[in-house]
């Protein structure tokens, strides 16, 4: 069969690297897909974004079926466009994508069917917003409503920094129009996890745990970024927790969205915290998340194909879904500034001496071929992602990857898989 898969980041690569292994592929499509992805897919030159494009393009090549990765083309309707044209698609529809796209709808979802998470006020105008925040206690969170690539929270020491929070995000939009509205929460404590399922719309089953690292820097230090690294799996996401998680948010939220009329089908990102009242949501995501499928994926034995199969065809009750009994740690090389600003351009060298090793993987997030050679076209710019048979072993061989390749002003975290709670 013929897949494409729609997205050019570091979490596509992953996608098109375990769609390569399944036997019933013949020929894998990536748009945008980068440097990377380009040595096991073709890639075509359409913008993620670009529904008419991908539309267009899954008919002329007779593609089986379309991956929709990003959450821009989700929210924007790209699995209903594809489907009207009758392409099999995998990803939720617009109408579930939502519970991603719109946080104030995510929060009142979770009020109206009692799945736990932090408490929240939902503004449009700037000066209720701080007369709110003024009457409060901080730390405080502002999360701007809508999609802002994972930027779009802030959290609130003092009233000076909430001021200026809200200025930006509803006065100055520096998130564009999903600052139109802004939830305000309560800051929750407690150490984050991430667990991604697989949903068909009635059955959920969830993937192994995953922890991320937003800041840019060691110990937690540094602006927010789209991810710095990540590991799998969690240390501290026990049996306990799964069934707790299983009972109170995964079954409840998508019984919630079928019953809402929005069934959801394709990966529900949770992000979860682990307070001492229990585990709350503290955000939803209508796909894979970015770093965390570098992890993820490379402890997945089942064939992902057949997985996306049962999805679209809501039989995900059928299959068994196994997993390796292993670990999985991922550090993301970055350009030197990043997330603010940085230089792009550079050449990367030493790919090749990690090809040499079975227990690692590079996944490229921001490269692309500049002639012969392959240079940096981001702020993310790799991920080394390696395997071993627990979290202290698979983190040692991830940095001495990491050792291997480099390019001018890289910048990565020294402590990925070691977190402080």
């Amino acid at each position: 069969m013929k897949v494409l898969v729609v997205g050019g980041g570091g979490r596509e690569h992953t996608i098109v690297w375990k769609i390569a292994q399944s036997p019933k592929v013949d020929k894998i499509y990536c748009a945008p897909g980068n440097g990377g992805i380009a040595e096991l897919a073709e890639c075509v030159p359409i913008k993620a974004t670009d529904i008419e494009g991908i539309v267009s393009f899954a008919k002329d090549n007779k593609i089986d079926l379309v991956m929709v990765a990003p959450d821009d083309p989700l929210v924007m309707g790209m699995v209903d466009a594809l489907e009207k044209e009758g392409i099999r698609a995998f990803g939720p529809r617009a109408n579930a994508a939502i519970i991603e796209g719109s946080k104030v709808f995510s929060k009142e979802l979770m009020k109206k069917y009692n799945i736990p998470t932090a408490g929240y006020e939902v503004f449009d105008c700037p000066q209720a917003a701080l007369e709110y925040i003024k009457k409060g206690s901080f730390p405080t969170v502002i999360k701007a409503e809508g999609l802002a690539l994972g930027k779009g929270v802030i959290i609130a020491k003092d009233l000076a920094e909430a001021e200026a929070g809200i200025h930006d995000i509803m006065e100055d939009k520096v998130f564009g129009e999903s600052g139109n509205r802004v939830v305000i929460e309560e800051f929750l404590t407690g150490p984050e996890v991430s667990v991604l399922a697989f949903c068909d719309g009635k059955t959920v089953v969830p993937m192994v745990s995953a922890q991320d690292h937003k800041r840019a820097y060691d110990n937690d230090e540094g602006l927010n970024t789209g991810g710095m690294g990540t590991f799998s799996p969690s240390r501290l996401y026990d049996a306990a927790k799964a069934s707790e998680c299983m009972e109170n948010i995964f079954i409840p939220t998508v019984k919630a969205m079928a019953q809402e009329g929005r069934p959801f089908k394709g990966v529900l990102y949770f992000g979860l915290m682990m307070t001492e009242k229990g585990v709350k949501v503290i955000e939803y995501n209508a796909r894979f998340g970015d770093p965390e499928t570098q992890v993820v994926l490379p402890r997945l034995k089942t064939d992902l194909v057949e997985i996306m199969e049962a999805v679209i065809d809501e039989r995900l009750h059928e299959i068994n879904i196994e997993w390796e009994d292993n670990a999985a740690v991922c550090v993301v090389m970055a350009s030197g500034g990043y997330p603010v600003k940085y230089k792009s351009g550079y050449e990367i060298t030493g790919l090749d001496k990690v090809a040499e090793h079975k227990d690692l993987t590079v996944f490229h997030a921001g490269t692309k071929l500049d002639g012969d050679k392959l240079v940096t076209a981001g702020g993310r710019v790799l991920g080394i992602t390696a395997v071993g048979k627990d979290l202290d072993a698979a983190i040692k061989r991830a940095y001495e990857g990491v050792d291997m390749v480099s390019f001018t002003d890289c910048h990565f975290r020294k402590d990925i898989g070691i977190k402080k709670y």
